[in-house]
């Protein structure tokens, strides 16, 4: 079992960042990939970033390059999202996964994960 508590969601300015973290716990957090994943009202769920269980591979939607990063310290057990230059379109609920069986294929899909956080909600203003 892997227990993943998102934070530090908030209602910020077009333009302006924020970081977002997940906490896990449970299982060895090292040993798994993790993802980010966020919903927006009337969409379906979309993935945002994953990176690897060492953190040496990182990938992004055409979304999210340029402007977030993942990043993870396993020390901590944590995996964060750092979003800049935020738009309003980038509103949403965001949650991160867990890839605890290390499948390697169709990983921007939600199938691909094990654990899903509870969501922090992101709200960009125009």
């Amino acid at each position: 079992q892997v227990q993943l508590v998102e934070s530090g969601g908030g209602l910020v300015q077009a333009g302006g960042s924020l970081r977002l973290s997940c906490a896990a716990s449970g299982r060895t957090f090292a040993m798994y990939a993790m993802a980010w994943f966020r919903r927006a009202p009337g969409k379906e769920r979309e993935f945002v970033a994953r990176i690897s269980w060492s953190g040496g591979s990182t990938s992004y939607a055409d979304s999210a390059k340029g402007r977030f990063t993942i990043s993870r310290d396993n020390a901590k057990n944590t995996v964060y999202l750092q979003m800049n230059t935020l738009k309003p379109e980038d509103t949403a609920a965001y949650y991160c996964a867990a890839d605890v069986v290390g499948r390697g294929v169709f990983v921007t899909l939600p199938r691909a994960y094990d654990y899903w956080g509870q969501g922090t909600q992101v709200t960009v203003s125009s």
